[in-house]
């Protein structure tokens, strides 16, 4: 591309913190490289799922030809407006949450906290920019891989071209991800509105803030604002926030975020938002009367559309959908079989581990099954997540109603961090380990955490549902005391104790008198 032709790409603010990100993500002194005659992989996006395919292909040892392109910034959503970004917020504001609490433990802060919230800002865009390193330009082309800046679309059925660059290709990955669902109510495009793609950009703490949307997204912002000194109502259209998780899980959310002092707006329709004197007015309805909220900003936490556009996709017979994106088999092969795609353009998984194990897919697919044979499965992952409100929501596997609706009898084994010890000493009662699993067995279907870092839990159940061990053997792994892990301890022994048949306490007696 020439120096003409190239974008220059900026993020706000334009602090050092945020240039030293430009310079790793998108150099502004970048210079495409002259293209291989034909390359083996070229990869369109340059977030989690591209990045990983293209540095495993590359880094094989076995010579093959890589082609990366990014429009925007390398890392995608997760280092740049999604993962990264976030959490480094919500740790601060947890900050404030344990402040809140603190009398309970028997200290004592001042009654007025303090909250700069420039200052958690920075810490974001410093933290942000000190990451951003292992998704650089220059990284990869270390690694082998030719990285293009610019916008990619395909020619033919062999050629991607980017500005004045045409890359030709034995197959190509497409991984240009998703963005922002577009709101439709009406006035709230002249009015303007905070996306997570935006909201990382603030340097000055909104007084009052709606967030649109009772999603993971919209409720772990919700939280962090209203703990970094925002007056905050959330609006939802369903009857409960996170409906879609385990209910008592989502319960348990509802209730702090209400004891936390968020406005909770639900089953509520949007009308309408105007721009005023006093701040952006949003008209709404529940159950059927009308009302109307204040703020200085509003936040978009509600859908997600996949970026499809500009890529010529008709060009080479690539089926798609503007909401669900690049239609793929379970091999991540599109219609046109020289073409994959991987991450958020394709899956309803839009989760970055999600992205990232759906590359690993991708390159064993495209690189290590001749004639198709050999090929891996997206469906035979097993998918975890983690909603990170405080406290976090984390799950693998079925949900019951999932069972039910597969017809699948199951039980389900409920332990209370009421009943863990180190919940206890912690002062995090609240939360739950619940599994479930197939009756008469011990096979795990599902497993809901929610605790105050279940995230860091939930990987001891997935572990054991890929490797097929149940509930039995989960019983005699020995964790170390006191932990809040003992809680997934608790459920595989509450599990052994129902085989305790009458049969098998009389065959127990037994063997303890001949003992």
């Amino acid at each position: 591309m020439s120096n003409s032709e190239f974008q220059k790409v900026i993020v706000s603010p334009i602090d050092e913190y945020n240039q030293t990100l430009v310079s790793y993500v998108h150099p502004p002194d970048w210079v495409n490289p002259k293209p291989a005659h034909c390359y083996d992989l070229v990869v369109i996006g340059a977030g989690t799922a591209g990045l990983v395919v293209a540095a495993g292909a590359a880094g094989l040892g076995l010579g093959l030809k890589v082609a990366l392109i990014e429009k925007h910034l390398m890392g995608g959503d997760c280092l740049n407006v999604g993962c990264v970004p976030s959490k480094c917020v919500i740790r601060s504001s947890r900050v404030v949450g344990e402040m809140w609490n603190a009398k309970d433990f028997g200290v004592h802060v001042p009654q007025n906290i303090e909250v700069d919230f420039p200052a958690v800002m920075a810490r974001m865009r410093r933290l942000r920019a000190g990451i951003s390193h292992h998704d650089s330009a220059k990284r990869f082309q270390k690694l082998g891989v030719d990285v293009f800046l610019g916008s990619a679309n395909f020619a033919s059925n062999n050629i991607v071209v980017v500005g004045d660059k045409t890359l030709r290709f034995k197959k190509a990955v497409i991984a240009t991800g998703a963005r922002a669902a577009r709101l439709s109510i009406p006035g709230i495009e002249e009015a303007g509105y905070l996306t997570n793609e935006t909201v990382f950009s603030l340097t000055q703490r909104p007084q009052r803030l709606a967030v649109i949307g009772g999603g993971p997204i919209g409720c772990e912002l919700a939280q962090a604002f209203r703990r970094l000194g925002c007056e905050v109502v959330l609006f939802h259209r369903g009857s409960h926030i996170l409906n879609k998780e385990d209910a008592d899980a989502a319960e348990i959310i509802q209730n702090v975020f209400i004891k936390e002092g968020i406005r909770l707006i639900l089953g509520c329709q949007m009308q309408r938002v105007e721009n005023n004197i006093k701040g952006k007015t949003l008209y709404f309805s529940c159950n059927g009367q009308e009302d109307s909220v204040t703020v200085d900003e509003i936040l978009a936490g509600a859908g997600r559309v996949p970026n499809v556009e500009g890529l010529n996709l008709e060009a080479v017979g690539v089926e798609y959908d503007q909401q669900q994106g690049v239609r793929v088999n379970d091999y991540l092969q599109t219609s046109n079989p020289k073409i994959y795609a991987a991450g958020d353009i394709c899956m309803n998984w839009k989760f970055t581990h999600a992205a990232d194990a759906a590359a690993r897919i991708v390159i064993k697919n495209t690189l290590f099954s001749p004639f198709g044979l050999g090929r891996y499965k997206l469906s035979s992952l097993i998918m975890p997540w983690v909603t990170y409100t405080d406290p976090e929501i984390a799950h693998v596997g079925m949900y019951d109603r999932e069972a039910q609706q597969k017809g699948i009898d199951f039980n389900t084994i409920k332990i209370p961090f009421s009943s863990v010890d180190r919940a206890i000493a912690d002062g995090e009662e609240e939360g739950f380990v619940k599994i479930l699993h197939k009756k008469g067995s011990d096979e795990i279907l599902g497993t809901t955490i929610v605790a105050s870092h279940a995230g860091e839990m939930i990987s001891e159940v997935t572990t054991a549902i890929v490797n097929k061990i149940g509930l039995s053997k989960l019983s005699s792994v020995i964790h170390p005391y006191p932990t809040q892990a003992e809680g997934i301890k608790k459920a595989a022994d509450a599990y052994r104790r129902t085989l305790l048949t009458p049969n098998t306490k009389r065959f127990l007696g037994l063997l303890t008198k001949l003992s």
